[in-house]
């Protein structure tokens, strides 16, 4: 989606050295649609690791950051977790898969839905800073009816501003879709896969049906 960027040729700001052991798997999709179920299923599956770009205790920043920064400090605040989620990549990589619930093109796709912007606007904010991030394996897109997202939505003990937003907002729920099809469709690592209907098992033997079978463990 994003153009390779580049940042400060000073050693601190350079990424650590890549030498993977496995495959780096991305789930993407709106809330609700299974991402961190399935990325919990799949690490154990893939004897891999699994993290969610803007992990705990960060996250809990997370409301008064949508609530209260203008936009500019909000891409950064995301765009610092994917920084970290790529150094927790790597990190994961040395010994098996790495599988992120969320990644760059969530940043870009929300913050784009949200701020009325168009993907290629915040991605060209980003751009310096991309040289920096461990590059997917496969980027699996998971699509959901908006009738099963509203209900796992509402299901949700501890529901989100952002998830009451995309409950109350139907045309900021299709701006984000829209969004992460654009998205998906310059993604050469794009897979896509549809939820409703299908469980956490099925989904996770399915994508695990995609990988390489030199990758599986036995």
């Amino acid at each position: 989606m994003t153009p390779a960027g580049t940042i400060s040729a000073t050693p601190a700001y350079q990424p650590g050295t890549d030498s993977p052991a496995g495959l780096f798997i991305v789930l993407e999709g709106i809330s609700g649609s299974g991402k961190s179920t399935l990325a919990r299923l799949l690490a154990t599956r893939l004897h891999g690791r699994h993290f969610h770009t803007v992990p705990a205790p960060v996250s809990d920043l997370q409301p008064y950051i949508n609530a209260s920064a203008r936009p500019l400090p909000q891409l950064a605040f995301y765009l610092a977790g994917v920084l970290h989620a790529s150094d927790l990549a790597r990190d994961a990589l040395h010994g098996g898969h790495a599988i992120a619930d969320r990644y760059l093109n969530s940043v870009i796709a929300n913050h784009a839905a949200v701020h009325r912007l168009d993907n290629h606007t915040v991605a060209a904010v980003i751009a310096p800073f991309t040289g920096y991030l461990a590059a997917p394996d496969m980027t699996i897109y998971l699509h959901t009816s908006p009738a099963e997202l509203a209900r796992r939505m509402r299901a949700r003990p501890g529901q989100t501003r952002s998830d009451h937003d995309l409950l109350t907002d139907p045309a900021l729920l299709q701006r984000l879709q829209d969004r992460y099809d654009q998205i998906a469709a310059a993604d050469p690592t794009a897979r896509h896969l549809h939820t409703t209907g299908r469980t956490p098992d099925e989904l996770a033997s399915l994508i695990t049906a995609m990988l390489p079978a030199a990758t599986i463990p036995a």
